[in-house]
């Protein structure tokens, strides 16, 4: 079997931000050179457009808005390399989950000073 024909299996941690989540396994076409947030993306526009990550840029790793689990490790999903086979995928580690792979990214401070901004006459 030819790479170009392989599959790649994304299983993303899905959740609503109130819950620990569970998993879902999308299956898609294995395409040589393709990043994870390629797989992302082909999964948003082809088979669940609810799907929750967030991104800026495609394959430029100027917006560091991707960033998540990948088979356990943080990488960015602009260029984890999309591998034939399984792929777990999960949001940020110590993150509040807002949904699916997004999270909670303005610093702890600077949510802080906005909330006490909003407060003050």
């Amino acid at each position: 079997m030819s790479r170009e024909q392989l599959t790649a299996q994304l299983r993303i941690r899905r959740s609503d931000g109130t819950d620990s989540g569970y998993f879902v396994d999308y299956n898609l076409q294995y395409t040589d050179g393709a990043s994870v947030l390629d797989g992302l993306i082909s999964i948003r526009d082809e088979q669940n457009a609810s799907l929750a990550v967030r991104f800026s840029c495609l394959n430029a790793n100027v917006c560091k808005e991707c960033l998540m689990q990948v088979n356990g490790a943080v990488q960015y999903a602009c260029i984890a390399k999309l591998e034939p086979g399984l792929t777990t995928l999960e949001p940020l580690p110590g993150k509040r989950v807002l949904r699916d792979l997004v999270t909670e990214t303005v610093p702890a401070r600077e949510r802080l000073e906005t909330a006490m901004d909003e407060v003050q006459p």
